[in-house]
């Protein structure tokens, strides 16, 4: 990539990441971003996000401002632009890295006014498609914030240094991305980085058919990501299979009438139902634990617009713990999936026969038989690829 140039022509020293909904220890803008970051030498990297503790292992030269408390339909939201446009001047950060759209008209202003300054947006979602698509919103709401999404997006792709994307997919999607020279945009796969004291990963044998098979479903609780079929799959492992199933349901879910149903199915069902469930983020360290204790993650995710062309996070890292998956018939995640030997596709709508294919992998398992990953937990599951990619774009810009 050729270097992007600046009138002041200094190095990036001082990196702002920001976010508003996303947690100070999110697992891309601090984990991946920060830390690949903050390896720089004479960098000071500063995180702003929703509030969350601190990681224990945060290194010195990275620092945390709490931009959201509380409910992210509140009136902090307000609140949060104004805490952002302080953090932008009292720090006079060389490189802002955008993590939100709802960011970006301040972000624009502030470079306005000096045309020295620097940001990159990185594009996690692509946002207008899911206010389109997801009915979050009544019909000319949807419409109108799906607009004014896609019109500060292409603003701010015109004036930023460079444009993230976190799939490969929005090349294809994002219209304003085709006037933008292919140096100014760079795909960064939201792929593993493991914590700093976390142990290398080894794939796991599964149980004998005597033992509780532990099935996982992490992150983001919804229908649309799956939670329904989860449950049926479940419970009918459970009842078929000789040492039973524990489903562990472990994340955040934004629906209050979804979490007191799970609520209300796991105080039904506690010999195979077991949550980990909150209305707002869950700490990844927690979730990390879940996945190397578990022996079959699920991916259940139904068939959607927002979401059929993107590969999810947790694919990336259940691929990096070497646990076997269930995904949907989804080309993109079938070509990962067989490459690695690493799961099962399945039938969202015939739960059952999951849970009969299951029961059969497991009657057949041998003590020596390695059925999943059998050339081990594959290099390409993890950032640092992806890091090396985001280091050289910084170190680019001058």
């Amino acid at each position: 990539m050729p270097p992007l140039s600046s009138a002041s022509g200094s190095p990036i020293r001082t990196v702002l990441l920001a976010s508003v909904l996303k947690p100070l220890d999110d697992t891309r803008m601090y984990g991946k971003f920060g830390g690949t970051l903050a390896a720089r030498p004479g960098t000071t990297v500063h995180v702003a996000g929703r509030a969350a503790a601190p990681p224990p292992d945060r290194p010195v030269n990275v620092h945390m401002h709490c931009l959201l408390e509380g409910s992210r339909l509140s009136w902090g939201r307000l609140a949060a632009q104004w805490r952002y446009w302080q953090l932008l001047r009292h720090l006079q950060p060389e490189l802002v890295v955008v993590h939100a759209p709802e960011l970006l008209p301040l972000t624009l202003l502030w470079q306005w006014l000096n045309d020295n300054r620097r940001f990159l947006y990185d594009i996690r979602e692509n946002y207008a498609l899911n206010v389109s698509t997801q009915q979050v919103y009544g019909g000319l709401t949807r419409r109108w914030l799906a607009a004014g999404l896609r019109w500060v997006e292409t603003s701010a792709a015109h004036r930023a240094a460079a444009v993230l994307l976190a799939e490969a997919s929005y090349a294809d999607e994002l219209p304003f991305l085709e006037a933008l020279p292919p140096e100014q945009v760079l795909l960064l796969e939201n792929k593993y980085q493991p914590f700093s004291a976390e142990a290398a990963p080894l794939p796991r044998p599964l149980p004998a058919p005597t033992e509780p098979l532990r099935l996982l479903y992490s992150g983001t609780i919804s229908r649309l990501n799956g939670i329904t079929e989860a449950l049926a799959l479940a419970e009918e492992l459970h009842r078929i299979r000789p040492g039973g199933a524990l489903l562990t349901v472990i994340g955040f879910c934004q629906q209050p009438d979804l979490l007191l149903e799970l609520q209300q199915r796991q105080q039904a069902n506690p010999a195979w139902l077991r949550l980990v469930v909150a209305a707002g983020p869950i700490p990844h360290r927690a979730i990390v634990a879940e996945m190397q204790q578990s022996h079959i993650g699920l991916l259940l995710y139904r068939p959607h617009a927002s979401t059929e062309r993107c590969r999810p996070t947790k694919l990336f890292e259940y691929l990096a713990h070497g646990l076997p998956m269930l995904i949907p018939a989804n080309p993109r995640w079938e070509e990962v999936v067989r490459r690695y030997q690493a799961g099962v596709v399945v039938d969202l709508g015939q739960m059952a026969e999951a849970a009969q294919a299951l029961l059969e992998i497991t009657a057949a398992r041998t003590p020596n038989a390695r059925l999943f990953y059998p050339q081990g937990i594959p290099a390409a599951a993890f950032w640092v690829s992806e890091g090396v990619k985001l280091r050289a774009l910084v170190d680019s810009i001058r």
